[in-house]
């Protein structure tokens, strides 16, 4: 940890990560006031878990090439997020609850992610799960890691099977902008009081709205983007950044 006078944080984070170009460490320069955020909103698909659900879905139906591609685009800002995500899932049509429930039951945590959460919340903030993915995968999520509130897309289910239809509205780009923005007002909280954290071009407008937003092992596009960037450290990053320590964390 350094603590230095600037008042370009901006200037301050190029220059540093300038002079460790080469190595293994993550920088986030950020003011000593107000470290410990009160809210955290993450994203959940390559972010709080290690996989991207839909291409996990694709791959039952034996097509998980053709929509990682699409993925892949989306998330990098080459194609509009929920004309991708439409498109996406109208292939995956026929998919039943029962393979869906094996597949959520499948999914990894990433590291420090439990941590990350568990030690925020037992120092009183919040923690919502923001993503553009689907209710079936993002409540046992939430309730493993243990998130306090979940936003998310839902899916049309008819006879136990998906229709191929997400319904309105499109949890995308906007939508998790406004989740943040909301629970802050409902909260009652300052700007700065808010945390972020997302790796794919649909996070960027939520990242931009925290007090800080930290683009994890993320898209270039991103990364250049937010506020801070974790490109080598897992989750419990962000508690270290946030001034915990180590026997503050809650496994």
């Amino acid at each position: 940890m350094h603590f230095f006078e600037s008042d370009d944080l901006v200037s301050s984070r190029a220059r540093l990560q300038a002079s460790l170009t080469g190595q293994t460490f993550d920088v986030v320069v950020q003011p000593v006031q107000g470290r410990r955020k009160k809210l955290l909103v993450a994203d959940m698909d390559s972010t709080m878990i290690e996989q991207e659900c839909i291409d996990e879905l694709a791959g039952l139906v034996g097509i998980r090439d053709r929509i990682s591609v699409i993925t892949e685009r989306a998330m990098a800002g080459e194609l509009n997020f929920e004309t991708a995500l439409r498109e996406r899932v109208a292939l995956l049509a026929g998919v039943t609850l029962d393979q869906i429930e094996m597949l959520a039951a499948r999914i990894t945590l990433t590291p420090g992610a439990r941590a990350l959460v568990q030690a925020m919340r037992a120092h009183g903030a919040y923690a919502a799960l923001v993503t553009g993915g689907f209710t079936p995968f993002t409540e046992p999520v939430a309730a493993r890691i243990g998130f306090d509130e979940t936003f998310a897309n839902r899916l049309e289910i008819v006879d136990r099977a998906l229709t191929g239809v997400v319904k309105d509205p499109v949890q995308g780009r906007e939508g998790k902008r406004a989740a943040l923005a909301g629970l802050r007002e409902r909260l009652g909280l300052a700007h700065d009081a808010t945390l972020a954290i997302g790796d794919g071009a649909n996070d960027l407008d939520m990242l931009r709205e925290a007090g800080l937003g930290v683009a994890y092992h993320a898209k270039p596009k991103v990364a250049e983007a937010a506020h801070a960037r974790v490109d080598h450290a897992d989750l419990t990053a962000l508690l270290y950044a946030q001034g915990y320590r180590r026997e503050e964390f809650v496994a």
